[in-house]
Formats: structure tokens, sequence, C-alpha cells
């Protein structure tokens, strides 16, 4: 796939994640923190453990694109582990549920719109370092990831999982939404 337009269609997903935050600042807080059930999570609860992720992948993302000494080539290859991680984050009609690591479970935080301005202020920084990735190789330049210190995802990969992963809680939060002010 072209690198360029991965990195410009993952740039217009990320200000629609962004935009469609910013409208949760009209909730209350009591609104945010709704839960169905003492298991599963709150709207603040879903961009809290966002967050957790974005405090890991941000740094290293941005160190590894830094640090790269691969050019940036037009084609992006996406790899085998990558492509999977990727696409297993895509939601589904059937959300299937996914267990988290315990320090990325949010659940029972006590949280406040200050993990908004957090969500927001992470996707911005996500947006200028997918700017900044337009000069390395997608392919060539490896991430670790938060699950494995010997495991490296293709940069283009991480990035793909990190957009789906979002999106996939915004779909969530969606659901919470629905069924929380009938």
């Amino acid at each position: 796939m072209n690198a360029n337009k991965l990195l410009d269609e993952i740039i217009e997903e990320t200000n629609s994640h962004i935009a469609t935050v910013e409208k949760l600042f009209s909730k209350t807080e009591s609104e945010l923190n709704w839960k169905e059930n003492s298991e599963s999570w709150s709207i603040f609860e879903c961009l809290e453990h966002l967050n957790l992720y974005g405090n890991f992948y941000l740094p290293e993302i941005e160190k590894t694109i830094n640090n790269s000494k691969f050019v940036a080539e037009n084609e992006f290859k996406s790899g085998i582990l990558g492509n999977y991680f990727a696409k297993s984050m895509l939601p589904k009609e059937k959300m299937n549920k996914m267990k988290t690591a315990n320090d990325k479970n949010p659940i029972n935080s006590t949280l406040n719109k200050e993990t908004i301005e957090t969500f927001v202020s992470q996707q911005t920084k996500f947006i200028e370092l997918l700017k900044k990735a337009k000069n390395v190789n997608l392919t060539k330049t490896k991430t670790k990831i938060s699950i494995s210190n010997l495991i490296k995802l293709r940069l283009g990969d991480t990035f793909r999982f990190l957009n789906n992963h979002t999106f996939r809680h915004l779909k969530q939060i969606e659901r919470i939404e629905k069924h929380a002010y009938r």
C-alpha cells in the first residue's frame, strides 16, 4: 500500500476521533462515569484505557522515528503479525471481548474530564508523529509493543493497530451511550 496514503488516512481518521471525543465535554461527569454493571467500563474508562496505551506507544514511536536510519519509501508492506494485530482491533458486528493487560485496565478508576483532555492531547501528538513518519521507512522502521520486549512491529502496522484500537473503543463508547440514558 502507498505509505503516504496510509499516513494521510490515519491522520484524517484521528482528526475525526478527536472531534467525536471533544463532543463528550458537553456531558456531565456522572454521565461519563456511568457503567452498565461492575465489570463493564464507563466512557471515561474507555478513554483512560486508550490513554494508558498512548503513554507507552507515543514515546516509543517518537524515539523510533528519531532514531530511524531508514529513508522513506513509497510503499509500505504490512507484516504478518502486525497485520493480524491491526485487523484484530477492528470492531465487528458482534463485538468480541478481549482481555486487557492489567496495567492497561482502568476499571474502577476515579476519572474526570482531564481524561478527555489527555486523550485529545495524545491524539494531537499522534498526528504530529504520523506527519513526522513521512520521512522514514514504515516497513523497515520497527517499534516495540506493549506486551513483549521480544516482538517488534513495523511502524506502519503500529500506526494501523493504534488507529483501529481507538476506533474500536469509540464504537464501545457509542454502545455505552445508547444504553446509559434509558
